[in-house]
């Protein structure tokens, strides 16, 4: 049984988190040279280049050979974010949906920020979380053929693998959506 796993760990500021693990960084293989992947870690032993010490194994074979690499990404807003009990404030909280329709809202939005235009052309709002996380994903590549088409139908097809470009799983268009939503509360909402 191979074993692969795609964890993405979201943080205010990584480099915190890195000063008290203890971590191997991971590699990317560009042009037949190991560079540092931007994100990628090893919590566990994994075997080191001595020169750059990161890992000396591509992230993809260190992934067919049965190494788990953690993704330690920075989200600058949860650096507005003031404790646990805030976070869970600011995702029970209705965002202001209606907002979605003003461009310059739109344009703060974190993962919506540049797609403005393609908001536009759905043919029906954006007002929850499952439609939000539906929008996220048909921005990818290989799900933009679903701009334009209602929800309904992009329901039918959206989560459904492609070869025909990069595509979210569902389970990352939900938990960027939830993202986008504490980033709504917080801009609409700016003092708590």
């Amino acid at each position: 049984m191979k074993f692969t796993s795609d964890v993405d760990i979201d943080f205010a500021d990584r480099s915190e988190i890195l000063k008290i693990i203890n971590h191997i960084p991971a590699s990317i293989r560009n042009s037949d040279k190991n560079s540092s992947h931007n994100t990628g870690i090893y919590p566990h032993q994994i075997p080191i280049d001595p020169f750059s010490q990161r890992s000396s194994l591509d992230y993809q074979e260190a992934e067919s050979r049965g190494y788990i690499k953690l993704d330690f990404l920075n989200v600058h807003i949860y650096s507005q974010v003031r404790s646990p009990d805030h976070l869970t404030e600011l995702l029970n909280m209705e965002p202001p949906w209606a907002r979605l329709q003003e461009k310059q809202f739109c344009e703060q939005l974190i993962h919506i920020g540049n797609h403005y235009d393609t908001l536009m052309r759905m043919p029906e709002p954006v007002d929850s979380i499952p439609r939000l996380a539906m929008f996220l994903a048909v921005i990818r590549p290989g799900k933009r053929d679903l701009i334009g088409q209602s929800w309904a139908q992009v329901g039918k097809t959206v989560w459904k693998s492609s070869q025909d470009g990069y595509t979210f799983k569902k389970s990352h268009s939900i938990a960027y959506a939830h993202l986008v939503v504490v980033h709504m509360n917080l801009l609409a909402r700016p003092v708590f």
